[in-house]
């Protein structure tokens, strides 16, 4: 059984000093291919100096480049500049972390906008798919994209937490979907139980997200709290259960999604 971690921030610095333990967990787990995500200009550097230090093979990290909106008011020319130069690196395969979040709101609303708009219009002209963060602005994110989408060739709203209307508004748009540890939160990720069904197979990934999120699920609980791809068996465990599906079918048809998406090569 192969999977693959859509979304890892390795770049984290709980991380330091630990990341080929953690990479040889992650690959013991069958966790084959990972995605670092890439949260700022300087971390989506960072992620794909660990891709070029960490896999000599070439085959099994790979990373995004892109701001996320937390930090939307830090974008300026320059970042554009070098985004656009690391979005050419062989290893970068998707633009982003980027999108809308109105729930902290860390960068004003109207500059999370903008940057956004930055972001899709350099994956339309490089013709990369998209990692998209959304919370709390689903009906705004869905404005933005539409005027996008027909110049993008695929986006994934990761870490999708949200409900019934958002998950079939992003379905009708053709987007993908990224389903995290979140699901197996007793106290805030019931809802997803029954939407998981909903997502038809070529549109379904897995991700860790990790350090983050870790799985209430899980047993027996890391001393530390820190959540690794290698957990990703934990979130594949329950959205087969909710799906009806067993893991080895999930495995494979969201392994096969993650391939086609991100264009990784196949792992004999």
């Amino acid at each position: 059984m192969q999977l693959i971690d859509i979304g890892v921030n390795l770049t984290n610095p709980s991380f330091a000093e630990k990341h080929q333990a953690v990479l040889d967990r992650a690959y013991a787990a069958g966790v084959c291919q990972l995605v670092l995500t890439g949260t700022s200009v300087e971390g989506s550097e960072q992620a794909l100096e660990l891709c070029q230090q960490l896999d000599e093979s070439g085959q099994r990290l790979f990373a995004t480049a892109g701001l996320h909106p937390h930090s939307a008011s830090d974008w300026n020319a320059d970042s554009a500049r070098r985004l656009r130069s690391l979005l050419q690196e062989k290893n970068v395969v998707a633009v982003g972390e980027c999108g809308l979040d109105f729930n902290r709101d860390f960068s004003p609303r109207p500059q999370q906008e903008k940057v956004l708009e930055e972001h899709l219009a350099l994956a339309a002209e490089l013709q990369l798919p998209v990692f998209l963060h959304e919370r709390d602005a689903s009906q705004r994110l869905l404005e933005i994209l539409r005027d996008f989408r027909d110049q993008l060739p695929a986006a994934v709203v990761h870490c999708f937490t949200g409900e019934q209307k958002a998950l079939f508004s992003y379905l009708d748009l053709d987007l993908h979907i990224g389903i995290t540890g979140w699901i197996c939160d007793e106290r805030r990720g019931t809802h997803l139980h029954p939407l998981v069904k909903e997502i038809k197979r070529g549109r379904l990934m897995l991700e860790s997200d990790a350090p983050y999120l870790l799985p209430r699920t899980l047993r027996p609980k890391p001393k530390n709290g820190r959540n690794e791809p290698a957990y990703l068996t934990e979130v594949l465990r329950e959205v087969a259960l909710h799906r009806s599906e067993s893991e080895d079918d999930l495995a494979a048809h969201t392994t096969a999604c993650a391939r086609a998406f991100f264009t990784l090569p196949t792992l004999v």
